[in-house]
């Protein structure tokens, strides 16, 4: 099978284009001797799959690499992923607060924006503005509407990854089952004049962890972050995959009962996020006259040496770290990240007393707990992660190479 017949090696059929892309880009196979080997196709046909990449603008050539003979020759010229020929578009929406991107296809950002963003305020208002800030990065940045090659969302609540859609999100009113991948596409070429492009979401918790595991833990096979902002969630990459659960729900531990009988935003009482999330402690701090509205107003206090809310944020590490000793004992993993507006020493400290103190020593015997590495850029670079893997994936290349006349 040769040309543009080639298709996706699984399931019998011979390895198509995308999955020498596929092997160019994850550096186990960069040379066309070495896919060969790699596939079994013949080099005619190797060849044949990399003209058409080649022709998308998706490879180019490198350096020359090691001789591939043993009896000598010249070296071998490498095959790399163009990163060049598109871009993507991020957003990360929190309750009060958003931030954007242009990224290349490698992660690197090339222009960022963070500024006032209401949820509450609705879908169609808030989608509609990202639209907008989407529109001015690319003229600020020099890239045209039509690098754009699609668009990455993170939000504050769980998300049937199929669909699009949050499901049931307690600090998302007016959200539930909304199309949102609809709506941002519509908004992308009512600001850009461009046409539609794809558009994913998924929870921030999720590629907050898919955005860090990749970045700075690829050979993390376990990995979890706990994000504790206005709220609790936490993401789980297992096997370099996002852990999503059967419709989005996995990791939503800011609803697990802890005993207390606080009132949470879902409805419930004595979930998680009641007591030990940065709004829990805002509202805290505001009953003994400290002025904190939010979870991002306890940071700027902690950040400032605040005693009462370090100490209250200590507390509220030590209540995740109780819930947290299940997870790591459930889920075994290598990493354990702590991130958000609550993410210092003092929340740090109250989640290892009580994790070490409850767990396993064999659960945490391997574990390292570690705060951030990006910061408030982990969900924009997990964001645009996850629509570069879902574009290059070798069973899409097919069709996009074909939509593309190549």
């Amino acid at each position: 099978m040769t040309g543009r017949s080639g298709r996706s090696g699984k399931g019998g059929s011979q390895p198509g284009a995308g999955d020498l892309l596929e092997l160019v880009r994850s550096g186990r196979a960069v040379t066309r001797g070495a896919l060969q080997q790699a596939t079994g196709l013949s080099r005619a046909t190797v060849g044949q799959r990399l003209d058409r990449l080649f022709r998308a603008g998706w490879l180019r050539e490198g350096a020359g690499g090691p001789v591939e003979s043993p009896l000598g020759g010249r070296p071998a010229i490498t095959l790399e992923f163009d990163d060049s020929h598109a871009v993507v578009l991020a957003a990360d929406l929190d309750t009060r607060h958003a931030r954007a991107a242009v990224l290349t296809l490698t992660g690197e950002l090339v222009a960022e924006r963070a500024g006032t963003l209401v949820v509450e305020d609705g879908p169609e208002a808030v989608l509609g503005e990202l639209g907008r800030w989407f529109g001015e990065l690319l003229a600020g940045a020099g890239h045209p509407p039509h690098e754009v090659c699609g668009i990455g969302l993170a939000v504050p609540g769980p998300v049937d990854s199929e669909t699009g859609r949050v499901v049931q999100p307690p600090i998302m009113p007016g959200w539930d089952g909304y199309d949102i991948r609809g709506r941002l596409s519509r908004a992308f070429t009512e600001h850009t004049g461009a046409g539609p492009v794809p558009v994913l979401v998924d929870n921030d918790a999720n590629l907050m962890a898919y955005g860090e595991q990749r970045t700075a833990y690829p050979d993390c096979s376990a990995f979890v972050l706990v994000k504790v902002s206005t709220g609790i969630g936490a993401g789980v990459v297992v096997g370099g995959s996002v852990y999503r659960g059967v419709d989005g729900g996995a990791g939503d531990i800011g609803h697990i009962r802890v005993g207390s009988e606080a009132l949470c935003r879902c409805g419930s009482y004595g979930c998680l996020a009641a007591v030990a999330s940065g709004g829990a402690v805002a509202r805290r701090l505001a009953e003994s006259g400290v002025p904190a509205a939010s979870g991002s107003d306890v940071r700027d206090l902690l950040a400032a040496g605040h005693p009462e809310a370090a100490a209250l944020a200590r507390e509220a590490g030590r209540r995740v770290g109780d819930v947290l000793a299940t997870v790591v004992t459930l889920l075994n993993p290598g990493v354990l990240m702590i991130a958000g507006d609550l993410a210092g020493t003092a929340f740090l400290t109250g989640v290892r007393e009580l994790l070490y103190q409850r767990a396993l020593p064999r659960s945490t015997a391997r574990l390292d707990v570690v705060t951030s590495r990006l910061g408030e850029r982990a969900a924009l670079v997990g964001a645009g992660a996850l629509v570069v893997e879902h574009l290059y994936a070798p069973e899409r290349v097919e069709e996009r190479l074909l939509a593309l006349g190549v």
